[in-house]
């Protein structure tokens, strides 16, 4: 509940350059697993709103999924928002998102961590994992 305060007051300074006359929206987000739909409870769900020139503004606000993945906000000014998502065992999710309607609801699918990839290795020596060849150094 102290994180939620303590963002909702980020927020509210990141947003205050928008004059009150400005379109508000109640954003639902849904985080779930790619791989089969199923609800990531306790993400981390961070909000950040981004100004005309694209660039992040400071401050921001962090909300946390209950139990069937779901967390959301009133009052995110019409605008673009910048979403990201973190859950432990899944790559972290980024996206920027046009806020335009009343009502928005955003579906995150977050996937698993795929294999770094490296300049130093050789994917053709790779597929060999028989140990009868060495790998050769990358060429310069």
């Amino acid at each position: 509940m102290v994180t939620v305060l303590m963002g909702v007051a980020l927020l509210g300074m990141a947003f205050s350059q928008q004059d009150d006359n400005t379109p508000v929206s109640s954003v639902s987000f849904a985080v779930v697993k790619d791989y089969n739909g199923k609800p990531i409870r306790n993400a981390a769900v961070v909000l950040h709103a981004v100004n005309k020139k694209g660039e992040q503004e400071k401050g921001g606000l962090e909300l946390k999924t209950d139990d069937e993945g779901k967390a959301s906000y009133d009052g995110i000014p019409y605008g673009t928002l910048r979403v990201q998502a973190l859950a432990q065992g899944f790559q972290t999710y980024g996206e920027d998102f046009d806020i335009g309607k009343p009502t928005l609801t955003i579906t995150i699918r977050m996937k698993r961590p795929q294999k770094q990839f490296s300049i130093y290795s050789d994917p053709e020596n790779d597929k060999k994992n028989d140990g009868s060849q060495e790998k050769t150094p990358p060429k310069n």
